[in-house]
């Protein structure tokens, strides 16, 4: 899109037109201008509607530049300072426990994991998110980033049983404080979402939840899993509890450590109220910031200005070689 930085200057455009009728009363009605003789032959007098025409023209090119045109492209949103969001998400053996329902279908509990934290990870606009898979040990699937596509895609392709089938929580967590570290002083959050107690890898998940209070890491722990489960058997149906290996007190300990909450999920729509209310206490920031490129134009006019004005200078110095004969000239 056209547009001037300084529009207002086109009010100036009559400007020499007032000048000449200054300089017509303050003669007597005769423009004098100095360098120019009075005497002017018939060449001069037939091209004068031209020349003025020229100067005209002149005055606009130099005009437009002086407004300063430029071109603007289409916005481009920039992303506001947001969070530093980590999602740790179990990959233990007893992720794969079909106690969850999507859209009337039984899953397993990490379906129901990728299917809700597509959403939430879509919604974080502006956040630098990041995504840990952890079971016998914690390993980083997705550093840090802007672009949330990466890291939903990440999730999309992970599968059960890929780093182990026991829980680190605690190694987890201290990966997770590893790559904070890395990064500028923000808002610093961990999603950490588990249906076990730690039962492997080298650290304790509240040394490492210490050490996580002490960079301001605010931990929100997700216990995943039903807590009924029917199952057949020879003898008829049998009603189980599926989180019987979930350690809610030790998930409540973490994020009280940190200053934050445990959530617990027994269904789909628990898990995505608990998205919902994590976006809640950690809003994300909606001072989008935006800008336009802009491309300077005004040198063209300026250009086209200049290229005129020597021509014009060239046809008083050489009227008769620059200015076509007349026939009253030739006379």
């Amino acid at each position: 899109m056209l547009a001037f930085y300084w529009p207002w200057l086109f009010i100036l455009l009559p400007l020499p037109l007032l000048i000449k009728r200054i300089n017509l009363s303050s003669v007597g009605g005769h423009l004098q201008l100095p360098g120019i003789a009075t005497t002017v032959n018939v060449s001069s007098s037939v091209n004068r509607k031209g020349s003025r025409k020229r100067y005209w023209l002149m005055w606009m090119l130099l005009l437009l530049a002086i407004a300063r045109p430029q071109w603007l492209g289409d916005p481009i949103e920039l992303p506001a300072k947001g969070r530093d969001l980590m999602i740790a998400v179990d990959l233990s053996g007893s992720m794969q426990i079909e106690d969850m329902v999507i859209n009337g279908k039984t899953v397993n509990r990490f379906t129901l994991i990728q299917h809700v934290l597509s959403d939430f990870i879509e919604r974080r606009k502006g956040d630098r998110l990041g995504l840990i898979l952890f079971a016998d040990h914690a390993y980083l699937q997705a550093p840090l980033t802007l672009d949330r596509r990466s890291v939903a895609m990440f999730l999309d392709d992970a599968q059960i049983g890929l780093v182990g089938k026991q829980t680190a929580i605690g190694e987890a967590i201290a990966l997770a404080v590893k790559r904070f570290d890395k990064m500028d002083e923000s808002n610093r959050v961990l999603i950490l979402l588990t249906d076990g107690s730690n039962n492997a890898g080298n650290i304790e998940p509240e040394v490492a939840a210490q050490i996580a209070a002490k960079r301001n890491i605010t931990i929100y722990t997700i216990g995943v899993g039903a807590e009924l489960l029917e199952r057949r058997t020879i003898f008829g149906k049998e009603r189980i509890n599926p989180s019987m290996d979930l350690d809610e007190d030790q998930l409540k300990k973490l994020a009280s450590m940190t200053k934050g909450r445990y959530f617990r999920a027994r269904n789909s729509e628990e898990l995505e109220s608990i998205y919902q209310e994590i976006d809640k206490l950690e809003p994300v920031s909606r001072d989008q910031l935006s800008y336009r490129p802009k491309s300077e134009l005004f040198y063209w006019p300026l250009l086209m200005s200049l290229l005129l004005s020597f021509l014009i200078s060239l046809q008083q110095q050489w009227p008769n070689q620059l200015l076509p004969k007349t026939k009253e000239a030739d006379q």
